[in-house]
């Protein structure tokens, strides 16, 4: 008895086409499940970096809060913009090790904060400046009656952070129970702290802004960006705030994130 051969060998083409579809659906979903990843892993070493700059960056004007001495000609200059570019500018005692030598004269320095968009790969960057005036410069201005220039910004400022939407430095004062209000501007008494708010725009945000225009949260950034009133709960941004004794105290500062 001989066994019959089966009729055909292998797939059809129905089959091949069949198989084949569904590799590609496979294929696919892995695809978009790992850029997901990509831009969940993206997006969250955004926020982790945006938060140590702006950790960082506190704790330097901190540092300059708590070493300044009171002169009529700081500056506590109140930004009105919808996303405040306010200017500081304090007298510092800074010893002399954290000076030049060709500029070291005493231990009274000048520090201010600003902001300042800067050209960087041809894109307009938002950043926050420092200029800092060893004694030399300072003590030559003080005695020449000039001391406000001390606070004019200049080109060896250097950015200390990049990607700041907004600055503010209000400095305040007690009333007689105890509460935070906003200092009077005068020439003998100082302000007892200065509220220091930042607006730190995540890497991603970064590098979706071109230019000044948009930085200030105009044209096609005003949906990605909201408004400075809204921004705890915007995702693209991180604010941190905090208190800081003027000349002396213990800051007390609070990292508040969006609701994610």
């Amino acid at each position: 008895m001989t066994r019959s051969r089966p009729a055909h060998l292998g797939f059809s083409l129905v089959e091949l086409l069949v198989a084949m579809s569904i590799g590609t659906v496979v294929l696919l979903t892995a695809a978009a499940m790992l850029g997901r990843g990509g831009d969940d892993y993206a997006r969250i070493g955004g926020n982790v970096g945006a938060e140590r700059e702006a950790r960082a960056l506190i704790t330097q004007i901190t540092e300059d809060l708590r070493a300044a001495t009171f002169h009529p000609d700081s500056v506590f200059e109140k930004s009105g913009a919808a996303w405040p570019v306010d200017r500081l500018g304090v007298f510092v005692l800074q010893p002399g090790d954290s000076q030049s030598t060709q500029g070291h004269l005493g231990d009274l320095c000048a520090v201010q904060y600003y902001l300042r968009d800067l050209t960087i790969n041809g894109k307009a960057v938002r950043c926050l400046m420092r200029g800092f005036r060893e004694s030399k410069d300072t003590f030559a201005a003080v005695g020449r009656g000039e001391a406000a220039g001390l606070f004019a910004p200049a080109e060896r400022d250097e950015p200390v952070a990049f990607g700041v939407l907004a600055f503010e430095a209000r400095p305040k004062s007690r009333d007689t129970s105890g509460a935070w209000l906003d200092w009077v501007k005068n020439t003998t008494v100082p302000p007892e702290a200065v509220e220091i708010r930042l607006v730190i725009a995540r890497r991603e945000t970064t590098a979706k802004l071109k230019s000044s225009s948009e930085w200030d949260g105009g044209g096609r950034t005003s949906r990605l960006l909201g408004t400075y009133e809204n921004a705890l709960n915007n995702k693209n941004i991180e604010v941190v705030s905090t208190l800081v004794r003027f000349g002396g105290g213990k800051a007390q500062t609070q990292v508040t994130a969006a609701e994610r």
